[in-house]
């Protein structure tokens, strides 16, 4: 939908795809649906799902056996963004840098985008 021809939406780094992979074996999930919606701190927070069917409107992305698919009105806010999979002493979970993000909270668990894409959302 607003993707650029021969560019993914989104890219996973190795570590993101193999845990998508694994996540989607172990349960027979057809992929792992991102998104955005209103909330947090900062304004937005990024929204993660198992899904059982791709919708027809969807980006889909697959690389090493993984799937995700992306939202419809969350294509704008998450093109370019690379999902990894970050384990440290005290958590682990995927982390999105995202290109788009003008602020974070400092949590990290919510996020705000550039004025301009928050108004296409309603957000303000």
């Amino acid at each position: 939908m607003f993707g650029i021809p021969g560019k993914q939406a989104v890219t996973m780094t190795p570590k993101a795809a193999g845990q998508i992979a694994k996540l989607m074996q172990s349960a027979g999930h057809a992929g792992l649906r991102i998104g955005v919606k209103k909330g947090g701190c900062a304004g937005m927070e990024y929204t993660m799902e198992y899904v059982e069917t791709t919708n027809p409107n969807d980006e889909v992305v697959e690389q090493d056996g993984a799937r995700v698919m992306i939202a419809p009105m969350a294509q704008m806010f998450l093109f370019g963004t690379e999902i990894d999979y970050e384990t440290t002493l005290l958590e682990s979970g995927f982390k999105f840098r995202n290109p788009n993000v003008t602020e974070a909270c400092g949590c990290g668990e919510s996020i705000k985008f550039d004025e301009s894409l928050d108004e296409s959302l309603g957000a303000k």
